[in-house]
């Protein structure tokens, strides 16, 4: 191992990040580069000796779209050795069930890229850096309710984002109690969180990531976090390709390190993040089948 990181001392570590998702990573045109993981990012780089390429990309939110294929297809296309903020999931590193993909759209591409379908390789994460739950959100005529779970939520008016993972929660909740409080919202389209600081709504779930990022960009905002978590969340992490299991192992050490020295928790902070340790399971589960049995 020590051979082998001598003889890479001087590779570029290239990491793929999502270009909007912020405080994890943003990159604008005309603005540095921002964010938690792209902190991390540099410090893993610093740790293992290597100078740092961010690939950044865009990823589409519809139908279509496969973070699991996305990330697959720009490793396997060399675009990066590292995809980082990865949502550790057993269905998100399965083996893939088709053979070839399309890239994400990524900074640099060209017509032809665009085009192209990639080979796949198989996905293995490194260990776990971040947790990331669900949360709710409280609108400023209800931000003094105390939320201990989701049945707290009756008699507000519900904001849910249509067809998420949050709206499955709270629509089969004690067998639908709390549906006739819901209003449902395009994902996209419709502002949740600016509506729900209006006070047009009451209370929303949603990725406590997302929470964060708008009270960076509002200052003034009259939401407040309730500080409940939903009990199914999951960690982030780095993945990568089982066709280079050295990389993982020199960057699971890294992070140990970094961990160890709370700088992991200090670059979250940093970034206006609100940082949570990775609890078990490392790996989540079937998180459908999680939420019909409760």
């Amino acid at each position: 191992m020590a051979a082998m990181t001598a003889a890479r001392a001087d590779e570029v570590l290239k990491i793929c990040l999502d270009e909007e998702l912020p405080p994890l990573s943003v990159h604008h045109r005309g603005k540095p580069d921002s964010g938690f993981d792209v902190a991390l990012a540099q410090a893993i780089a610093g740790r293992l000796g290597r100078p740092l390429k961010i690939q950044w990309f865009e990823s589409k939110l519809d139908e279509d779209s496969s973070p699991a294929l996305e990330a697959n297809a720009l490793l396997s296309d060399g675009r990066c050795s590292l995809v980082g903020g990865y949502a550790l999931t057993k269905d998100s590193l399965v083996v893939p069930g088709v053979k070839t993909a399309k890239p994400p759209d990524f900074e640099g591409a060209t017509r032809d890229d665009r085009r192209r379908r990639v080979p796949l390789g198989v996905l293995v994460p490194s260990q776990a850096y971040i947790y990331s739950p669900l949360t709710i959100a409280l609108g400023p005529k209800a931000r003094d309710r105390r939320i201990t779970g989701v049945g707290d939520l009756a008699g507000l008016r519900i904001g849910i984002e249509s067809g998420t993972l949050a709206d499955a929660i709270l629509m089969r909740f004690d067998n639908g109690r709390l549906i006739d409080d819901i209003t449902h919202l395009v994902p996209g389209r419709d502002d949740l969180l600016g509506t729900l600081d209006r006070g047009d709504l009451d209370a929303t779930l949603l990725d406590l990531r997302r929470l964060d990022a708008y009270r960076a960009t509002h200052p003034d905002t009259k939401l407040a976090g309730s500080g409940y978590f939903y009990p199914i969340g999951a960690n982030r992490g780095y993945v990568g390709l089982a066709s280079d299991p050295g990389l993982l192992v020199a960057v699971n050490q890294a992070l140990t390190d970094l961990q160890a020295a709370g700088t992991i928790a200090q670059l979250g902070q940093a970034a206006g993040l609100t940082y949570l340790p990775p609890r078990e399971p490392m790996i989540l589960g079937d998180v459908w089948q999680q939420i019909l049995q409760k």
